[in-house]
């Protein structure tokens, strides 16, 4: 398995330039035992450096905020979508917030189809760039910290499956520990088994 360093632009620096807006992101939950796996790995790592938990999720699309029709959006998106299988590829790390400590998966045709499925029943035209990656912490970190980090971790499954969609009303993008805590999911669906 490879490592990835990217994005070694402080912080403060991209924060300056980039406008802040609610959005609802469209999260696929990983199927157990990865999903246990995760969470116990994002739960230890909130605890050493003093971070905030979630729930292990890969983003498969982020935009407008469409609180009254994500049920409708989530319905349309889930029909016909089975469970959902990303190939690991590696784990990296970087200066984004969301991204301190990440496992980065292969793009599929599969997950492509939801994202744009996801984009039509919600008739959304954000520019959300698809990259499939599970965040393992959301944190602040010197980069020999993150180089330690990424190396330290050791994913023991090649292939992840996931089996449910969940709409998150969350302000983007998420820059601090209060932005986390503030994530507040608003539907949730299971794929076709």
């Amino acid at each position: 398995m490879g490592f990835v360093f990217a994005g070694d632009t402080p912080p403060a620096t991209k924060r300056s330039f980039v406008s802040r807006r609610i959005v609802i992101a469209y999260w696929l939950i990983p199927t157990d035992p990865a999903r246990s796996y995760f969470q116990s790995v994002i739960s230890d790592l909130a605890e050493r450096y003093n971070a905030p938990e979630f729930e292990p999720h890969v983003t498969a699309h982020a935009g407008v905020d469409c609180t009254d029709t994500v049920d409708e959006v989530l319905s349309k998106a889930a029909q016909g979508c089975e469970r959902i299988a990303l190939q690991v590829l590696d784990v990296g790390s970087s200066s984004e917030f969301t991204k301190t400590l990440f496992v980065q998966f292969a793009v599929t045709t599969q997950l492509q189809r939801l994202n744009q499925s996801i984009r039509n029943a919600g008739q959304n035209s954000s520019h959300y760039q698809l990259n499939p990656h599970l965040s393992l912490l959301y944190k602040t970190i010197s980069i020999q910290d993150r180089r330690l980090l990424t190396h330290s971790i050791d994913v023991p499954f090649p292939e992840i499956t996931f089996n449910s969609l969940k709409a998150v009303r969350c302000v983007s993008p998420t820059q601090s520990r209060a932005d986390v805590e503030a994530w507040r999911v608003v539907a949730e669906k299971a794929l076709n088994t």
